[in-house]
């Protein structure tokens, strides 16, 4: 099957394309420039239609379809992303199309891929149980299933992110794409290297979920214990197949990022870069800032593959964030429970100038003695600095207080 993706392909799927998805930027960030001592370029997926990489393979592959295969409707199973793909282009085609998402999937996510078009149906704890589900539904209503990564015309679909990447700066040494069943680090190793050989390809993985990255690297294609991860648009627990013949044959290494890495990267993206990226979107981002991609000096692109993230998850990553940068500390003081007694502890916060996010005041609680009152203070300071005057003044009150 390697061998039906190919330049050539790719280039066909680019023709079918050009008036379907947006040609994205690939913008040379300064900021991560600096920071990682690469000169690191974002090739911005998270702005392309559905607001990832995956429309550009779904599509390609409903447009090869026959008349009567397209008659018979498309059937898909992702956690997300693929799904909106899949949605969006059979819409665009004219097409029907079911697809099967784990019941654990983004209500956001869902709510999407119905908005596109798409009969959604929800089943099993993850992509697996869904793919299997998805299968059955294709086999009894004879569809057509689009496989998320595992076929030829998806691939070469996704290689035209390396088309535009080369396109847009021939002299690239290095691209860094996040792998989860492989279909854009195949597409884009396949494109890159037909190009230009000698050019770098590394894949990146959540150490979560390091399912190619053992392949890759036992040359076994063997199940592996996978556990929870914020990644979960790269969170597949067997490679594909053919993607994993291309990936060996294509790129030089994977590596693999934790969850912190990756909410560091979309903390850091969204406050310096004004600039939203998905967990799955940012792993490429993560692994250069984390030193794991060691180019430096080199002119390397790291591919943003999608921008689909939920709100919850994100005020979470921007909450640890400002915690781990301490510009958001939780203070719980001991007062009198007497008027006047919390007047003077929010004049030392008052005078630190941090600013009070959150209150709550507890009299009944198991640990508060009678007669005292527990304030729990979430507060914003500006660094690290501003927050050791804070602390420092709580000090000096004599105010009985803990941090945490």
């Amino acid at each position: 099957m390697d061998d039906e993706v190919t330049l050539k392909e790719i280039e066909q799927a680019r023709d079918v394309l050009k008036d379907v998805v947006r040609t994205t930027p690939l913008d040379k960030s300064t900021r991560l420039s600096e920071r990682t001592g690469m000169k690191l370029y974002l090739k911005l997926e998270n702005l392309q239609s559905t607001g990832s990489f995956k429309i550009r393979g779904a599509y390609y592959r409903i447009h090869s379809l026959s008349d009567s295969e397209r008659k018979r409707g498309v059937v898909a199973a992702s956690a997300g992303n693929h799904a909106q793909g899949v949605a969006h282009a059979a819409t665009l085609l004219g097409v029907k199309s079911t697809i099967v998402m784990p019941e654990s999937a983004s209500p956001a996510k869902v709510d999407a891929t119905k908005g596109y078009g798409a009969r959604v149906v929800l089943h099993g704890d993850g992509f697996e149980a869904a793919l299997e589900m998805g299968r059955e539904i294709a086999r009894k209503e004879d569809a057509t299933f689009i496989h998320a990564f595992d076929d030829p015309k998806v691939v070469a679909g996704q290689g035209t992110v390396g088309l535009e990447m080369l396109d847009s700066e021939p002299d690239l040494d290095c691209i860094v794409a996040a792998i989860g069943g492989g279909g854009l680090m195949s597409g884009i190793a396949v494109a890159a290297k037909s190009i230009k050989p000698k050019i770098k390809i590394i894949g990146v993985q959540s150490e979560a979920f390091p399912s190619m990255y053992m392949a890759f690297k036992t040359a076994k294609m063997v199940p592996f214990r996978t556990q929870e991860t914020i990644a979960d648009g790269i969170a597949v627990k067997q490679p594909g197949k053919l993607t994993y013949k291309l990936i060996r044959k294509y790129v030089e290494d994977i590596v693999l990022v934790s969850d912190d890495d990756i909410a560091s990267a979309i903390f850091f993206m969204l406050e310096r870069m004004k600039m939203v990226a998905e967990p799955a979107g940012a792993a490429s981002v993560a692994a250069c800032v984390a030193g794991l991609v060691k180019e430096r000096g080199q002119r390397c692109a790291a591919v943003v593959s999608g921008g689909n993230i939920d709100m919850s998850l994100l005020d979470q990553i921007v909450t640890k964030g400002l915690e781990r940068e301490h510009r958001l500390l939780r203070v719980t003081v001991q007062i009198s429970d007497k008027p006047g007694a919390l007047r003077d502890v929010v004049e030392v916060i008052a005078k630190s100038r941090a600013n009070v996010v959150g209150i709550e005041h507890d009299r009944a609680g198991q640990k508060v003695r009678i007669g005292r009152a527990e304030v729990i203070f979430d507060l914003e300071t500006q660094n690290q600095e501003h927050t050791k005057t804070l602390i420092s003044l709580l000090g000096k009150s004599r105010v009985k207080y803990r941090v945490g």
